[in-house]
């Protein structure tokens, strides 16, 4: 049985930190915290699970404070984990399970990120981590902002999920930081430009982050996945900009960068429905049934495009050109993945009675 460090950066998490320790606590070896200037009880709370706490003042970057937290590990092997991340019973018995048996010649064990649930608890958006790390490794966090975490070597890649709840967020902090440094540097650089346009974008900039989104696209591909994100994020802007001819054509461009995704043909799908081409928009949503879920895909992923979005898009485009029967068949589909979900229900209602009133 190997043996495990948990290690986490937090400020002012009073509020989500009991339920992130209290999930994992029992399964690790060696809990470490950095505080990075709480003035909440988020200390005290971390007490009651650790007297490894220490404190580290906020620089405005993130990998600092998450390699001064590696740097009072321990044991074999480092897990780290956010405030708000937690694991549920049965990633409970999956990480036991694999803490058991893990083989000592993987570096590094890469799980599952579920970002958002649907109310009946299914996730819907997820992407994957590096979330294990061998600690003789010495593998560093790079970047202040959007840090993340190089690995090479071997690696696991398990069905284990961490679950992400945010409770709170400082929305203007990283823009903050990245404009520091545009100040500072003149312009951002490399993967930060593509962190500025979300940032960017995520405080209703659109403009502006469109120009570092295709600023980033000019450059060589280094990570693929921030292409296709850079392209799906870019496409949002078009649309909120009203430009739709181009928000169709950078979703094409991202099969440049891999082959169809559901998401993107979903996308695609729904600019030819929102333009009434009904028979390329059927091509598009059915293309998207074809697809499998990427197994080795760090991006993040909108799951319901593999489940069951395509569905529910087929019914609207069949009801549209008036083929009933295949309306029918497409909402009983979606409605296996959701089952008491009340638009779908309606529409099995409303589609049964077409289809008798049509049988005469």
């Amino acid at each position: 049985m190997v043996t495990v460090s948990l290690c986490m950066i937090v400020r002012n998490e009073e509020k989500v930190l009991s339920r992130c320790l209290d999930s994992v606590h029992d399964l690790i070896d060696e809990i470490i915290i950095v505080d990075t200037g709480s003035t909440d009880k988020t200390k005290e709370i971390a007490a009651r699970y650790t007297d490894k706490i220490y404190d580290r003042a906020w620089i405005d970057d993130f990998a600092d404070a998450r390699n001064y937290s590696f740097s009072f590990a321990t044991m074999d092997y480092i897990m780290w984990l956010d405030a708000d991340d937690y694991l549920k019973e049965l990633d409970r018995a999956k990480l036991k399970a694999l803490k058991d048996s893990l083989d000592t010649e993987v570096d590094s064990v890469v799980m599952s990120y579920h970002l958002a649930f649907d109310a009946y608890g299914n996730p819907l958006f997820m992407s994957r981590r590096n979330r294990i790390v061998k600690r003789s490794r010495q593998f560093k966090w790079y970047n202040p902002v959007h840090e993340y975490l190089h690995v090479d070597g071997n690696y696991y890649l398990t069905d284990i999920a961490v679950s992400h709840d945010r409770v709170h967020t400082d929305t203007g902090r990283n823009l903050r930081i990245l404009e520091q440094i545009v100040k500072q540097e003149g312009e951002v650089s490399g993967r930060d430009v593509f962190y500025y346009a979300n940032e960017l974008a995520d405080a209703g900039k659109n403009a502006e982050a469109v120009e570092q989104y295709l600023r980033f696209l000019e450059y060589p591909v280094e990570y693929f996945e921030d292409n296709l994100m850079a392209c799906a994020r870019l496409s949002a802007c078009y649309h909120q900009l009203g430009n739709h001819d181009l928000k169709l054509s950078i979703l094409l461009q991202s099969m440049i960068y891999d082959v169809p995704r559901a998401d993107f043909c979903c996308s695609i799908g729904q600019c030819f429905l929102d333009q009434e081409e009904l028979n390329k928009a059927i091509f598009w949503f059915n293309l998207a049934l074809q697809q499998e879920l990427p197994q080795n895909h760090f991006g993040v992923l909108n799951l319901i495009c593999w489940t069951w979005l395509p569905h529910f898009q087929l019914c609207i485009c069949y009801g549209l050109k008036g083929e009933l029967d295949l309306a029918y068949e497409h909402n009983e589909k979606a409605l296996k993945y959701l089952p008491n979900d009340e638009n779908l229900l309606q529409n099995k209602e409303k589609l049964e009675q077409a289809l008798q009133a049509e049988g005469g």
